[in-house]
């Protein structure tokens, strides 16, 4: 069953070692668990389960976005290096 479902959910891409095997780390087994959820518990099909999936991982990564592009989080770090070295600075002396 979990061969079938690394096939069909993108999301599930277990690591594998020099000899082939499936190395599941947690954020794998979490992924098995709602996707198993998803199909027995909530009776959706293979395509609602993707689709819920998919939605689910998007809003995950909107809550990160904080609305700014890499360019701009670069920046914006640099200013805050910037202050916290001046501020450092100025306590030191």
């Amino acid at each position: 069953m979990l061969r079938y479902w690394e096939s069909e959910f993108k999301l599930l891409r277990p690591k594998k070692n020099e000899a082939g095997q499936r190395l599941y780390r947690p954020r794998d087994l979490d992924l098995v668990k709602r996707i198993k959820t998803l199909l027995y518990e909530e009776r959706l099909t293979l395509e609602g389960a993707k689709k819920r999936l998919l939605a689910e991982s998007r809003r995950a990564n909107d809550q990160l976005d904080l609305g700014m592009k890499e360019v701009t989080y670069a920046h914006a770090l640099r200013r805050i290096r910037e202050r916290l070295t001046a501020l450092r600075t100025r306590l030191s002396s």
